[in-house]
Parts: C-alpha cells; sequence; structure tokens
C-alpha cells in the first residue's frame, strides 16, 4: 500500500527494509491512544477553524466507527500497516474520503507517537499505583493479625533479634508505599502534553495546544517542541520504578521461598500457587515466588536497554526511540502481573505460627537483651557482651536455649544472674520493651498500623 510520506519517493521500500522499520506489530497496543488523541486533535482544529465543523463531524464519526470496529473484532491491524498512526489514517480515508486527509494537519508522526506513548505509559502508571495498593492492603491485613506472632529477625541470614511477623510485614508496606509514592511523583513529572510539537519546531497552523492539553487530562501543553517529540525521560522513570518495585517483589519472593522450605517450614503456600514435580511425589513448589525472582532481570533488562538506546541521540527525534515501546509494553506487562500474582499467593500462605515462635526462642535471639540485663545489673556492656557469648557456647553444647538453663547454671556463669532473667529474656518482653518508633513492640506496631491505613485512605 501508500505510505503516508511516499511522495518524495520514486519506488517502493524494499520489503526488508519495510519489514525492518515497520512498528505495528507492537504499537498497535497504542491504537486506542491514537483515536483518543486524534479525536482531540481534530476537535480542537475545528475550533481554530482550520477545518469546518461538518469535516470535523465526519472525521470524528469515521474514528468512532474505526475503534468500534476493531473492539468488535470486525476490522484488524494487520502488517499491512507500517505502523498504527497508518493504519487508523488510511482506514478513515477509506471511510470519509477527502474530510480523512485532513485529520493530520499541524500534526506529525513524532508529536502523534510522543502523545500516544505518553498517554499509555500514564494509564500504566496509573494501573500499576492501583495494584500496589492491593498489594499493601494484603499486607496491613496480615501485621494486624499477627501483632503477638513471633519469630527471629535475621542479619546476614542467622538469627539475630525477636521480632513479630507484624513488624517483618511492616517493612515490606514501607518498600512499597514508597513505591507508590514514586509512581504519583512519575505521573505528575509526565503530565504534559506533547502534541503540537510538530516533527520539532511547532507550526504555522493556531494550533491551541492548552485546549488540546486539557481535553487530554494534562496540566498543560510542553514548553519546548524539541524536548515534546525526544523526551522518553519519563519512560525511563518509569521503568526505573518498575525495577524497584520488581526488586521488592524479588526479595520478598526470595524470603516466601525460605521460609517455604522444609528446613524453616515457617509458611504452608496454597495449593492454587504451587506446582508439583513430574518426578518426586512429595513435592509442592513456589513456583510464583520463584517466577517472580526470575523475571526481575528481565524488567532490569527493559531500563538498561532504553537507557542505552537515549544515551547517543541528538535531538530531535531519530528512529532509534522507536525502540523504547516493546521493552517498555514487556516490562509494563510483567510487573503488573508479578504484583497481581504476589498478592493472591501472600494473601493465601498459611503462616505456621508455633514454628515461627520457636525457631526465634532456639536461635539465641534473645541473647542481646540478656547483655543489656547484665549491663542493669553494673556489669560494663563489654563484659556482659562477652558473658552472654560464653553462656550461648555453654548451651550449644548442651543443645539448648538460654531460657532453658535453670539458675544454678546462669549464676555458674555470673553472680549477676537472678530469678527475674527469665521474665527479662522472655520474647514477649524482648518484643514488646522496644517501643521507639519503627520498632517491634506492640505499642510501635500498633501506632505503625494506624500509619499504613492513613495511607491507604
Amino acid at each position: 500500500m501508500a505510505q503516508l510520506w511516499g511522495g518524495r519517493f520514486t519506488k517502493a521500500t524494499d520489503q526488508m527494509v519495510y519489514d525492518f522499520n515497520a512498528s505495528i506489530s507492537f504499537d498497535k497496543k497504542l491504537f486506542a491512544k491514537d483515536i483518543e488523541g486524534s479525536k482531540v486533535h481534530v476537535k480542537m482544529l475545528s475550533k481554530v477553524s482550520v477545518i469546518s465543523e461538518a469535516e470535523r463531524d465526519a472525521i470524528l464519526s469515521g474514528l468512532d466507527s474505526i475503534y468500534e470496529d476493531v473492539a468488535a473484532g470486525k476490522l484488524s491491524i494487520t502488517s499491512e500497516y507500517e505502523d498504527v498512526h497508518s493504519f487508523v489514517e488510511a482506514n478513515l480515508i477509506d471511510r470519509i474520503g477527502d474530510p480523512g486527509k485532513k485529520l493530520h494537519t499541524g500534526r506529525s508522526r513524532n508529536d502523534q507517537v510522543a502523545l500516544d506513548m505518553r498517554l499509555y505509559t500514564r494509564d500504566a502508571v496509573e494501573e500499576t499505583c492501583k495494584d500496589l495498593k492491593s498489594l499493601l492492603k494484603t499486607i496491613l491485613n496480615i501485621m494486624e493479625e499477627n501483632i503477638d506472632t513471633v519469630m527471629p529477625g535475621f542479619t546476614h541470614m542467622q538469627k539475630a533479634q525477636p521480632i513479630t511477623l507484624a513488624h517483618h510485614m511492616g517493612a515490606y508496606f514501607e518498600m512499597f508505599k514508597r513505591d507508590v509514592l514514586r509512581l504519583d511523583d512519575i505521573r505528575a513529572r509526565m503530565n504534559y502534553c506533547p502534541l503540537g510539537s510538530g516533527a520539532l519546531a511547532g507550526t504555522t497552523y493556531p494550533l491551541d495546544r492548552e485546549m488540546t492539553a486539557e481535553l487530554l487530562g494534562f496540566y498543560g501543553p510542553t514548553l519546548n517542541s524539541m524536548d515534546g517529540v525526544s523526551d522518553r525521560d519519563y519512560l525511563i522513570e518509569f521503568l526505573s520504578a518498575l525495577s524497584i518495585i520488581q526488586m521488592h517483589l524479588s526479595r520478598f519472593s526470595e524470603e516466601i521461598i525460605t521460609w517455604n522450605s522444609n528446613e524453616y517450614g515457617f509458611i504452608d503456600i496454597d495449593d492454587g500457587f504451587s506446582t508439583g514435580s513430574s518426578i518426586m511425589p512429595q513435592k509442592k513448589n513456589p513456583d510464583i515466588a520463584e517466577l517472580v525472582r526470575g523475571k526481575t532481570g528481565r524488567v532490569y533488562g527493559a531500563l538498561t536497554s532504553l537507557l542505552t538506546t537515549m544515551k547517543g541521540i541528538p535531538l530531535a527525534y531519530n528512529k532509534d526511540m522507536q525502540e523504547d515501546k516493546e521493552v517498555a509494553f514487556d516490562a509494563i506487562e510483567t510487573v503488573q502481573h508479578c504484583i497481581v500474582l504476589f498478592d493472591g499467593m501472600l494473601s493465601t500462605i498459611k503462616f505456621n505460627k508455633e514454628v515461627m515462635a520457636d525457631s526465634a526462642k532456639n536461635g539465641f535471639t534473645n541473647a542481646t537483651d540478656a547483655a543489656d540485663y547484665l549491663v542493669g545489673k553494673g556489669i560494663p556492656f563489654r563484659d556482659a557482651h562477652s558473658i552472654i557469648g560464653s553462656l550461648v557456647l555453654y548451651c550449644i553444647d548442651k543443645g539448648c536455649a538460654i531460657d532453658d538453663l535453670s539458675i544454678d547454671e546462669l549464676k555458674a556463669i555470673s553472680p549477676a544472674f537472678d530469678q527475674d532473667i527469665y521474665d527479662a529474656i522472655s520474647m514477649s518482653t524482648c518484643i514488646n520493651k522496644r517501643l521507639t518508633i519503627g520498632a517491634p513492640g506492640k505499642e510501635a506496631m500498633i501506632s505503625e498500623i494506624n500509619a499504613c491505613k492513613e495511607f491507604l485512605k
């Protein structure tokens, strides 16, 4: 078929060149946004008297019919067309004739695709935010239900101090909360309309860019036409935010995988979010968590790809920038699916509370509190640290916890120990006396949960 730009050329494009150049196979995702932007552009052209009202109405009717036919499956977006913009314009001209040829007045494919991609990305940001808020609600529910669920906290993958499941989940709430705030920032920064930038230098037509920006829900038009068509910062920012989201999901997945192991046994993953082995009948694999962890590299790759594409591009538009779409579409879809599936998995997990509490007790997680107890008895901290180290070695040899030792055994190691040591190093005491902001103590956790509820409002 004839190209929109064919007048300058004396022979057809080589088929391999055409196929290499074409973007219809992936930019058809922008179809709805191309129709939306085109309708607003046409309304503006009529308002500033570049086209007549009759031409406007004919074009709008034609665009609506194309949209409806594609939605109903009566019209397919095929490789016959170079890109989605060519598809819309060619079909419009076929349907309404000469008025359709005026659709592109005062517009370039450069500002057209810049608009379409920005509209698509803005919707993707909002949808990702919505998915994250659902995940945050799931995490908050677990926090509320597990304020008293004791578990070990870890450093270096070794048991360190006792915490609660609510406290552990609260850390992930903070991560995903920051992700939501990042997305809000990105949406605000990107919400300016490039339509009217033309190819790079605007246009001589008296376009009302404020009108198109307002009708499309933007704060206003972009203020430099060269930047308007060549800016992909908003997409790089979004891919960066998606990479951070995916990193958070991957960290969480790693813990789910560890907790699900026989050695830990902290959780049971619901059958609906697990699979078995083709050869080992006993297996129940945490596949969703593993896939989320695995897909993280894919999302990082999209960010690196676009950064690399953009790093050497002079102003203004260059065809290299067509490479923004496939990686972005894939990363957006990947992260959104990961969030939704992870949310479903997390919401159905069963926590084995007794196993978690026993793990905290048997991992000497109250050793720091035992040292603090001795400091309270007047022993310098460094000496107390050494005494408790010796105590832990004694317990390891006996195969027991500190709490299991008799008072005589404790006094043999240090006469400063008294009967009140047992209460001082109980798991509930170790946790609930930590009341500073952000600590796992019950009062602190209730305050944290209330803050989380306020955020989700």
